[in-house]
């Protein structure tokens, strides 16, 4: 009689549904994987029989066939090992284990591991089959509680987990997030707000510290410009701590990301930072594909997030028109020979760098040491389309002050801008609207429509261009507590499109 339990494996940055069976024929004892086992799965022979072992079970005289199917597909990963224990183990069992998905590397002191690839295999299990059965590692329960929509349980070892599938009982409970939260249409976002890194270090920058606001509540894509040591870095790494509130989905989202790259991680209120350094390469950077299996780079993984490239111009030309795609849609597209697979990348670009060369350009004190024309190649590095897809551009000011800000006091800001958001019915932050959601949205009256045509003439804007404008426009208003967009708000994000 052939027996079936559910597994899955990756595919790209999802996975594919496998079905495990296990047939028992008279002839020789044997153990045998078919179904484009990899490595890790046809060591899981000597891992099974080392389990069983230690739970005293009486291995069967028979010829032992697992087959893993669909098996045209490559199939890689030591959570095979506990859905190939389970079959072996309860073949003389009278148990329908077709509607049971199970996940665990077994040890061979018969205890059940855990794995990084899990988590996202079970975000897919979710979306494919919800409401299904679920045997998990413990070890993993404070992360796995929380996936949405299946019946999950847990085991420390494999006899544990043969008592959980004869008599399926205490299936787990989400966890309650013991983190700050705001609610809105009994929606929760969560928050932290204590700030390892706060703008109050910051000495003058007004400008600068504005537009980081601004930024941070619209989740707008921001380039800082300006001699060495005058803040851009520190201001930069601050925005970390006052960006919006992040949803439940979003953090999952973080979370298989993450483990897809082989990186410990849990849930996290504080939204992604990534600041790879200019000398790593494009494969880093945009992500890579191995055997049908996703690794998502740098840019996928500041989803929901940062993604920071200090010194810019210094980075390889052919990753900043890279980014071009990302920056405009939301997603990066990879593709090889027979696949494509595409990675989430909703990200707030940051952007760091001098005027010239020697970095001197605006400087007071010092003297550019830069020819014309090492200046023009220098900022030519950035093409005129990758700088049409960022939002606000900021000139840094040399000069110092006393006037500081405290973190707190700008993200209380983007949290009330944040609500506004959403009460107005916005799935996404006013730097990320489409088409569609921007008319509905930022609706303008015929004398600011006016004003922005005739800026768009002055300065020969883009579509783009006049897109951003008013979705800038859409964020300070917002600042403003206004409704509607005025002339003080286009006029404002006006200001920042100057590069």
């Amino acid at each position: 009689m052939v027996k079936k339990i559910l597994c899955a494996t990756r595919f790209g940055i999802g996975a594919k549904i496998i079905e495990v069976e296990s047939i028992f024929q008279k002839g020789l004892p044997s153990f045998i994987i078919t179904g484009l086992a990899g490595n890790s799965i046809q060591e899981a022979r000597q891992r099974v029989l080392g389990a069983l072992s230690n739970i005293d079970f009486e291995s069967p005289n028979f010829k032992v066939t697992i087959n893993l199917s669909p098996s045209d597909i490559s199939k890689n990963g030591s959570h095979f090992d506990l859905p190939i224990a389970l079959l072996i183990s309860l073949y003389r069992i009278d148990i329908d284990l077709s509607n049971w998905f199970a996940f665990g590397e077994l040890g061979l002191d018969a205890s059940i591991k855990d794995s990084n690839i899990i988590y996202p295999l079970l975000l897919e299990v979710a979306n494919i089959y919800p409401n299904s059965n679920v045997l998990l590692p413990k070890s993993g329960k404070r992360l796995y509680s929380n996936v949405p929509d299946l019946n999950i349980y847990f085991a420390d070892n494999l006899q544990e987990a043969i008592e959980v599938i004869k008599n399926p009982h205490n299936k787990s409970k989400r966890y309650d997030f013991d983190f700050k939260f705001l609610e809105v249409d009994s929606k929760k976002y969560y928050f932290d707000d204590k700030f390892e890194l706060d703008f109050y270090d910051i000495n003058g920058q007004v400008l600068a510290k504005r537009a980081a606001l601004i930024s941070a509540a619209g989740m707008h894509n921001i380039i800082f410009d300006g001699s060495p040591g005058c803040g851009k870095s520190m201001i930069a790494k601050r925005m970390q701590y006052i960006l919006p509130p992040i949803s439940f989905e979003e953090m999952c989202e973080c979370v298989r990301l993450n483990t897809l790259n082989n990186k410990d991680t849990s849930y996290s209120p504080i939204r992604p930072f990534r600041n790879p350094h200019q000398s790593s390469s494009k494969a880093s950077i945009l992500g890579s594909i191995v055997q049908n299996e996703a690794r998502p780079g740098e840019i996928s993984l500041s989803h929901n997030g940062i993604l920071f490239f200090d010194e810019l111009p210094n980075f390889h030309k052919s990753i900043l028109e890279s980014l071009r795609e990302p920056l405009e849609n939301n997603e990066l597209s990879i593709s090889r020979v027979n696949l494509k697979f595409t990675y989430p990348s909703s990200i707030l670009f940051i952007g760091a760098m001098n005027p010239c060369p020697c970095g001197n350009l605006y400087s007071l004190t010092k003297e550019c040491r830069c020819k014309d024309s090492e200046i023009k190649s220098y900022r030519n590095k950035l093409s005129e389309p990758f700088l049409d897809r960022i939002d606000l551009f900021i000139k840094m000011e040399e000069t110092k002050s006393d006037e500081k800000v405290y973190s707190r006091d700008l993200f209380r800001d983007v949290l009330n801008v944040f609500k506004i958001q959403k009460e107005r019915g916005q799935n996404r932050l006013n730097g990320k609207l489409n088409d569609n959601e921007l008319d509905k949205f930022c609706i303008l009256d015929s004398d600011i429509k006016d004003l922005l045509n005739n800026a768009t003439c002055k300065f020969g804007l883009s579509h783009r261009g006049r897109v951003k404008i008013v979705k800038i426009s859409r964020t300070i208003a917002d600042l403003d507590k206004s409704e509607n967009i005025k002339k003080d708000h286009l006029l404002e994000a006006l200001s920042f499109r100057v590069f």
